[in-house]
């Protein structure tokens, strides 16, 4: 175990992580092509739709309702959070209110900007981490830890390439920032981070609300590249999870059916 000059242990060895984030890598590399294979076909029927005209795009809306979706989508990963048990679903993902503020991404878009701007809020969140323990603000971060962070970040950016590129091919712009209404909040908890294990409680909320949002968006979806998308990314979201889990040191049970209470609602977009 390492322990930093600021009261945190790593409750696993640096082995035991440096293998966990080696197949967490292998994991995402074997979804790339699938998950590229998803966003081509997404764009292709976002074109499709447009080309038939508004009455089409709405009968091809990506977002069915909230209603009847309580039951969760069975997935071969680790949640193990507090709280997990709740099958609740946000509500608003396509109401009136949110397609006025996020007019620039409309109809089955919308949902995709929502994707990006998750993935680009993770990113920023460990390259904040990275410098923080570049600083030394977080006191001695093993190498272990500061291995898993880099390749989680790549992963995130990975998956916001994919969305961003449906959203260029539509004749939209790319995302590259993060226009979510709760990112001020997000920054400042980070700035605040003391050690290790307040960034990795933090990076926790971040991974559960985007492996969330993916499983809620399957259900919740016409288009098969979207599902595709979707649901080949939210495992590898899950995978980070997991290991964030055992990062606290708690050991990440098995959810036989992964939850969508801390799924994002599109109303976070700023757009």
């Amino acid at each position: 175990m390492s322990t930093t000059q600021r009261g945190w242990e790593l409750p696993l060895s640096e082995a035991q992580l440096d293998r966990l984030t080696k197949d967490m890598d292998e994991a995402h590399h074997e979804t790339l092509p699938a998950m590229r294979a998803g966003a081509a076909a997404l764009t292709e029927q976002v074109r499709a739709a447009d080309a038939h005209g508004p009455a089409d795009r709405g009968r091809r809306s990506f977002l069915l309702g909230a209603g009847g979706v309580g039951a969760a989508f069975v997935l071969a990963a680790c949640s193990g959070g507090k709280g997990s048990s709740s099958s609740s679903a946000p509500t608003d993902l396509d109401s009136p209110a949110v397609a006025a503020k996020a007019e620039t991404y409309t109809g089955d878009l919308r949902v995709v900007a929502l994707a990006v701007a998750l993935e680009n809020q993770a990113v920023g969140a460990y390259k904040a981490t990275l410098a923080a323990a570049k600083a030394g603000k977080l006191g001695t971060v093993p190498p272990a830890v500061a291995s898993f962070v880099t390749k989680a970040m790549a992963q995130h950016t990975d998956h916001a390439q994919a969305w961003n590129a449906v959203l260029t091919n539509a004749g939209k712009p790319a995302i590259t920032n993060v226009p979510l209404s709760n990112q001020a909040q997000v920054t400042a908890a980070l700035g605040k981070a003391k050690n290790v294990g307040e960034v990795a409680a933090l990076a926790l909320q971040l991974e559960d609300q985007a492996a969330e949002t993916y499983l809620f968006a399957t259900f919740n979806v016409k288009s098969q590249g979207a599902i595709e998308t979707a649901a080949t990314i939210a495992p590898v979201e899950a995978m980070h999870a997991a290991i964030l889990h055992f990062v606290l040191g708690q050991y990440p049970v098995p959810d036989a059916f992964l939850p969508v209470n801390k799924a994002a609602k599109t109303s976070l977009l700023t757009v």
